[in-house]
C-alpha cells in the first residue's frame, strides 16, 4: 500500500476508535513494522495540528487520539448540552500529583505524604478516570497500587509523564526519599 493510503488507513482508525489507539495495534491491521506505523502516525498528527482546524490528533505515552481543540470547547459544550466538569479540590490535587510522581503507590503511602486519610480522595479520581488500580504488592494484605492514566495525560495536555515538571527541592524532602525509595521498590513488585 502506498504511503497516501496507509496515512488514511491510519487516519480512519484513530477517528473510528474514538479513544486512545495503541501504535502497535495500528501496525498489526495493516501488516506494518511498529516503527512505520508510528511515524505514519506522527506524520498525521504534525499535520493535523498545524492546519487550523477544530480537531488535532494527541500522542498519549505509545497510543494516539483524535481530540477537538480547546479553543472550541465552549461551542461544543451549548450543541451537546455539557455541563462544565468541577475542577479538582486542593486535596484532590495534592493525592493526583503524589500518585503521578511516585507510581505505582499504594493508598497508605499517599496517606502517609498527605497525612490524612484520602479513601474518598482515591475514589473520586478513580471515578474520573484520572487514576486506576494498577495491581497489588506482594506484601501482607495484597494492598492495591494505584496510577495516573492516559486520560490524565489528555486532561493535562501531555504526552507522557517524561513532561511533568520537576519537583522543587526542599531540606524535608531526604526524609522521605528513604520511605519513597523502600515503597518504590516494593511496588515493582506489583502482580
Amino acid at each position: 500500500m502506498e504511503r497516501q493510503k496507509l496515512k488514511a488507513a491510519v487516519e480512519a482508525i484513530i477517528f473510528a476508535c474514538g479513544t486512545p489507539v495503541d501504535t502497535d495495534r495500528i501496525a498489526q491491521a495493516l501488516e506494518l513494522k511498529t516503527d512505520e506505523a508510528e511515524s505514519i502516525c506522527e506524520e498525521l498528527m504534525r499535520e493535523y495540528n498545524e492546519a487550523e482546524k477544530g480537531i488535532r490528533i494527541v500522542r498519549l505515552n505509545k497510543s494516539y487520539q483524535m481530540c477537538t481543540v480547546k479553543d472550541y470547547a465552549e461551542p461544543i459544550r451549548t450543541v451537546m448540552d455539557l455541563k462544565r466538569n468541577t475542577p479538582l479540590s486542593q486535596a484532590a490535587s495534592e493525592v493526583l500529583a503524589v500518585i503521578a510522581y511516585n507510581q505505582p503507590v499504594t493508598k497508605a503511602f499517599v496517606e502517609q505524604i498527605r497525612g490524612v486519610d484520602c479513601s474518598g480522595v482515591i475514589s473520586s479520581l478513580v471515578s474520573r478516570q484520572l487514576i486506576e488500580e494498577k495491581g497489588r504488592l506482594e506484601l501482607p494484605g495484597r494492598p492495591l497500587v494505584y496510577g495516573t492514566t492516559e486520560h490524565f495525560l489528555r486532561c493535562f495536555n501531555i504526552s507522557s509523564l517524561k513532561e511533568l515538571p520537576p519537583i522543587p527541592e526542599n531540606d524535608e524532602g531526604e526524609e522521605n526519599k528513604e520511605d519513597q525509595s523502600k515503597e518504590n521498590k516494593a511496588a515493582q513488585q506489583v502482580t
